[in-house]
């Protein structure tokens, strides 16, 4: 049964607002006459899907990625704890804090009101649910045990939310503190030091070279200045637009796996990634192939995803999936290693799972650890910057105390 989102007038006046399910919106508007509300105004509940290309670009999401961690907990304990799919929906449709929220909700309840299983209804919102997401729904609801696949979508979804945030933590102080830098040195740079340097500029002694040389940068600054933040913006677009470009950004996602310590980082993040998706895959029953396809779309590294797909060719091929992860080197061997254990075992869920949770770990120990170190290098840098400047301007005070003395 279709679902309509309504604007009406109670008896006392009041605006009400909310979604209703009939059959029509005519009968949309009988069944609110018949709650004693006047209505303004009906509109069927559409998908995302349904919208024009272009708009969909513009809106912004349902659900972030916060939101849907939450809802999807909730969501889980109303269906672990026996309650019908429709009603739960329905309890967190009344529940929502944005009317977008509630009509989407509404609009799932109506699908599956009307016979839809829940993948099949997840389906109409695209944008909101990934095609991982999706799945391992689907899987939950052949197995049968929906509420339980959702209480592990919902510890996933949670672990990476915790995983970003504590990345962001360490690198956001580090990106204050360089950009703090760089402004107070060009501010320094081009007004300060011009002020200062020229009330000596004018004497027929020369200035100390280190004076001279920061006032050609200063002069230099201050008359290209313009043109030089609009070589750098020319070259981040120019970047950004080669990034685009398939074979470019095989290139640059391999060659970012070999620097010192960021690669190391960013191997260990996307191999957590697709061994925590494997492993969800994998224990909601998901097929090993489409379990390896699916979580190899969640590598952001595309070199690394293009070893995941490799792998899956070996796999289809007949190869165990421990000896095709192992056969490239940019992934951590501990994946190799707990995939073969897993298999040997009979527990590759389990063992999948343990693996992204120690290269989750080691991920953050990496971030903090860095993080700690680049703090005092930074504040370093940015000092001897500000005292070499300082010094520039000084050097001619003392020169002509020399001078007068």
């Amino acid at each position: 049964m279709p679902a309509f989102s309504f604007d009406a007038i109670d008896d006392q006046g009041q605006s009400r607002k909310g979604t209703i399910e009939a059959d029509s919106a005519r009968a949309a508007r009988s069944l609110l006459r018949a709650q004693g509300l006047v209505p303004l105004a009906v509109d069927a509940v559409q998908a995302s899907t349904a919208d024009a290309g272009g708009s969909a670009l513009l809106r912004r999401k349902v659900f972030s990625a916060t939101d849907l961690a939450i809802w999807t907990r909730q969501l889980a304990g109303l269906v672990g704890a026996g309650l019908p799919l429709e009603r739960a929906l329905a309890m967190l449709a009344d529940e929502a804090d944005h009317e977008r929220q509630q009509h989407m909700l509404a609009a799932l309840r109506a699908e599956v009101n009307a016979g839809a299983s829940f993948a099949q209804a997840l389906e109409g919102w695209g944008s909101e649910f990934s095609d991982v997401y999706r799945a391992i729904i689907r899987a939950g609801e052949q197995s049968g045990n929906l509420g339980l696949v959702l209480e592990r979508l919902a510890d996933d979804l949670e672990n990476r939310q915790s995983l970003q945030a504590q990345l962001v933590g360490a690198a956001l102080y580090p990106i204050i503190v360089t950009a703090v830098g760089m402004a107070i040195v060009v501010f320094l740079l081009s007004y300060v030091v011009p002020q200062v340097a020229s009330v000596f500029s004018g004497g027929n002694r020369s200035l100390p070279m280190l004076t001279a040389l920061l006032m050609s940068i200063s002069d230099f600054i201050r008359t290209q200045g313009g043109w030089l933040l609009a070589a750098l913006v020319a070259a981040i677009l120019l970047a950004h637009a080669m990034l685009r470009i398939p074979a470019q950004r095989l290139r640059f996602d391999a060659a970012w796996l070999k620097l010192p310590v960021l690669g190391k980082l960013s191997a260990a993040y996307n191999t957590a990634r697709f061994a925590s998706t494997l492993a969800l895959l994998n224990g909601a029953g998901v097929p090993i192939l489409k379990a390896l396809q699916a979580a190899a779309e969640t590598v952001h590294n595309r070199a690394m995803r293009q070893d995941a797909l490799d792998a899956l060719v070996l796999v289809r091929e007949g190869a165990p999936l421990a000896a095709a992860l192992g056969q490239k080197k940019r992934s951590p061997p501990l994946l190799a290693m707990f995939a073969r254990l897993g298999e040997q075992t009979g527990q590759l869920p389990l063992m999948l799972e343990r693996a992204a949770t120690q290269l989750q770990n080691q991920v953050q120990r990496r971030a903090v650890r860095l993080a700690t170190l680049l703090e005092p290098l930074l504040i370093v840098g940015m000092g001897v910057a500000v005292m070499v400047i300082v010094l520039a301007v000084l050097l001619p005070i003392i020169q002509m105390n020399q001078w007068m003395g």
